[in-house]
């Protein structure tokens, strides 16, 4: 039985990792990485963005990733090359990436997916992960 119950619960942890966030969710992971007098939060290509006061009073603008809620200020400075997001972009499958650019925080490329479909991406500036497509 307790195989059962591990087996149950690690079942429902991943089930609720993987839920879409919800403005609520923003607004609160947001309080809690220190930002305040959050609004104007809107889920656009793929992140969820808002404007808010960053703990020290500065204004920022976020990009914040869907599924784990960090946020991206757009003074955020990348840990990755263009050339590294390329690399990890190709890894992942993508072809034909173009328009590879930092900015507001994220790297954004446009790429052919594994169907052949035509993406726009947003891409995390430390890890190379994907954080919102279209």
């Amino acid at each position: 039985m307790t195989s059962l119950t591990i087996a149950l619960a690690l079942v429902c942890g991943v089930a609720t990792a993987q839920q879409a966030m919800t403005e609520q969710d923003v607004r609160a992971d947001l309080a809690q990485q220190g930002y305040n007098d959050v609004h104007d939060v809107d889920f656009h290509d793929g992140v969820w963005t808002a404007r808010a006061k960053s703990g020290d009073g500065t204004k920022v603008k976020l990009r914040i990733d869907p599924t784990t809620g960090r946020a991206f200020p757009d003074s955020q400075i990348s840990r990755l090359s263009e050339s590294d997001v390329r690399a990890q972009l190709s890894t992942d499958g993508y072809t034909r990436v173009h328009d590879v650019d930092f900015g507001n925080g994220v790297w954004t490329a446009k790429a052919e997916n594994q169907n052949g479909k035509d993406v726009k991406l947003q891409i995390d500036p430390d890890t190379g992960r994907i954080i919102g497509s279209n």
